[in-house]
């Protein structure tokens, strides 16, 4: 299988390249640095929005990992799930993108977590953001999307336990009543539903225990 991952020199980027080549894929890395060099990995050096359809033609999956983090380039979130959408409509590649917790419902009335009251100020800048790139996706049926929301807790330095739980459009929690995963076992999560086709037109979410 051969698969793409945008921002493949990111922190979620490099836990998704090592997964990929773990279980045998053959990965291209689309990345905007021309030092970025990995001799396990193609590389395609393009700005996403340079990117046309014929880059993304023959690959099975393109997984993006974009993330911005400033009040001037959260509408990009938007803007690059747009622009990768439109650009496999109609296809047979798998799209998928890893967002935010903030959508997430935790209730069965539709409360999402980034609407309740304990959500910190300081974050719901990049929650609305993230958000905006799901609603881009949720609606779309040309094309063969999955949404990643990550737990709440999504930690860079955490260990790969080689083990998860995942779940749908709701909050989930760990053993521990944590919503948590690491960088590395959200990577696992991602490749594995490569193969496992759960996920097609839909969201998922997982949860690691903390190692």
């Amino acid at each position: 299988m051969k698969i793409a991952i945008i921002g493949a020199n990111g922190k979620s980027g490099v836990k998704l390249v090592n997964e990929a080549l773990k279980q045998g894929y053959d990965v291209t890395a689309i990345v905007r640095n021309k030092e970025y060099k990995n001799d396990n990995v193609k590389v395609i050096y393009k700005d996403i929005f340079d990117l046309t359809k014929s880059d993304l033609v023959g690959f099975n999956a393109v997984i993006s990992t974009f993330a911005a983090w400033t009040p001037e380039t959260f509408p990009l979130h938007k803007k690059v799930a747009a622009h990768l959408a439109n650009l496999l409509e109609g296809s047979n590649t798998r799209l998928l993108v890893v967002g935010g917790a903030g959508t997430l419902f935790v209730d069965d009335k539709g409360t999402m977590v980034m609407d309740t009251p304990d959500f910190p100020v300081a974050y719901m800048g990049v929650a609305k953001a993230t958000a905006e790139s799901y609603f881009e996706l949720k609606d779309r049926s040309d094309l063969l999307w999955t949404y990643v929301s990550p737990a709440g807790d999504y930690d860079a330095n955490g260990t790969r336990t080689g083990k998860y739980v995942l779940g749908g459009d709701n909050l989930i929690l760990n053993s521990k009543n944590e919503s948590y995963i690491s960088y590395a076992d959200l990577a696992l999560a991602i490749i594995d539903e490569l193969k496992n086709k759960k996920f097609i037109q839909k969201r998922f979410t997982a949860v690691s225990e903390r190692a």
